[in-house]
């Protein structure tokens, strides 16, 4: 039986319509919610509180790009994780990324020196990309055909208000006890919902029709990597290379922003917050629109769409004044998240359900690797240019990369049944 959305989807300020589900998808979305928001809130610290991090840990500038770059390497070996979900089941390995994360993000609490932090966000990484594709991957496989896009940016969304809780506690960290070590210690909030989270979270109905098959539990760990490389080598090549673009400039330029907002522009920690919190908050918005609109209209030109407006909005970011920057930091936060929405719905509707989601996480490892490498860049850059507003702005036109790839060699997947876009073979 479908039922009308229920009391929590209106945590966000969203007032179009929404489609009605059964009340076991709400429940599975409302789940993965939860797990999604402290996810979101870990890396949205990493970001907000680099500055004071910075100074307690005696972090040289040259070395950040290559600090966080660590950080984000922890995506290249989640893709073991979606080796494991293939053969194990999309719960079990959920279960496992979401208390893994709260574990290395209340530890980072703790951190003494730079390295100890870096491995930290390294091993906090790993667990948070695996459980943010995992979550798509179980969305695009329970939900019909007409709604993935629906689900996936509303689960962005409803998680993104951990970017927003972030930021609130983040306006107080100078009367903290123990300063941003207080803000990750709160991470550890998971590991309590994790006997609620076992008993509500439901396998997968596509996973568990496959898993009887010859293609379930007794199969070789090294098949879907070799069904992936026989089966649809190029539609991988061609999203994956999409993907990195996206995922190099705007991660780059996403550790970089509040320490721009209070070196260049003068915001004290209290307005970075007041800017998360008021424009964050229509920012995020880019989850639903760009998910229901490409259900309606289809993947790629919205996805267009997005990139233009992530160019737009980073070039304002770095290179306004005024009232101009908060607007361009809205648009960029708006494309960017859209973006996440049609890229998780893409990457996963593209592959049979038999290596899903190792599909999705070899996408997402590859992509954070490339993220890694634009941070080492933005470092280099930064020797050359002496500024972060010019070194990212320089990174820039790579955006143009990802509408020509998708338009040129990815198939429209919105309002196609999976087994019509990719079956087993």
């Amino acid at each position: 039986m479908l039922v009308s959305r229920p009391w929590w989807t209106r945590l966000i300020p969203y007032f179009g319509p929404m489609p009605k589900l059964a009340q076991k998808q709400w429940r599975v979305l409302g789940l993965l919610a939860i797990a999604e928001f402290f996810e979101h809130y870990d890396v949205g610290l990493l970001a907000l509180a680099l500055k004071q991090v910075q100074a307690d840990l005696q972090i040289a500038e040259e070395q950040l790009g290559w600090l966080t770059a660590l950080a984000r390497l922890g995506a290249l070996p989640a893709f073991a994780l979606g080796l494991l979900a293939d053969r194990l089941g999309r719960r079990r390995l959920l279960l496992i990324t979401i208390l893994g994360a709260a574990l290395c993000t209340f530890a980072t609490g703790f951190a003494q020196t730079p390295l100890q932090f870096a491995a930290l966000q390294f091993a906090s990484r790993l667990f948070i990309y695996a459980e943010t594709l995992l979550a798509a991957v179980v969305i695009v496989e329970e939900l019909g055909s007409e709604n993935r896009g629906f689900g996936i940016g509303l689960l962005g969304a409803l998680g993104a208000l951990g970017h927003a809780v972030s930021a609130l506690l983040f306006a107080g960290i100078d009367f903290l006890p123990g300063g941003w070590r207080a803000l990750y210690l709160l991470g550890v909030a998971p590991l309590l919902m994790g006997a609620w989270l076992r008993r509500g979270l439901p396998e997968t109905r596509r996973f568990a029709m496959q898993r009887g098959g010859p293609r379930g539990p007794g199969q070789p760990w090294w098949r879907p990597v070799v069904s992936l490389v026989r089966q649809y080598p190029g539609r991988f090549a061609a999203v994956t290379i999409a993907y990195i673009p996206v995922q190099t400039v705007n991660v780059t330029s996403q550790v970089f922003i509040p320490k721009v907002l209070q070196e260049l522009h003068s915001y004290a920690p209290w307005q970075v917050t007041l800017l998360y919190l008021s424009g964050g908050m229509l920012g995020i918005l880019g989850h639903l629109y760009a998910g229901q609109f490409s259900d309606r209209y289809g993947r790629r030109p919205v996805l267009t769409l997005m990139a233009l407006g992530l160019f737009a909005g980073l070039y304002g970011v770095f290179n306004a004044q005024g009232w101009l920057v908060p607007l361009c930091w809205v648009l960029e936060v708006f494309s960017f998240t859209g973006l996440v929405v049609l890229f998780k719905a893409v990457g996963s509707e593209l592959f049979p359900t038999s290596y899903r989601s190792s599909a999705t996480l070899l996408r997402a490892g590859l992509g954070g690797a490339a993220a890694a490498g634009g941070l080492v860049a933005e470092s280099w850059l930064y020797g050359v240019t002496g500024s972060h507003t010019a070194a990212i702005t320089a990174m820039l036109p790579l955006l143009a990369i990802t509408p020509l790839l998708i338009w040129t060699a990815v198939p429209e997947t919105a309002g196609r049944e999976l087994e019509d876009i990719a079956p087993e073979r």
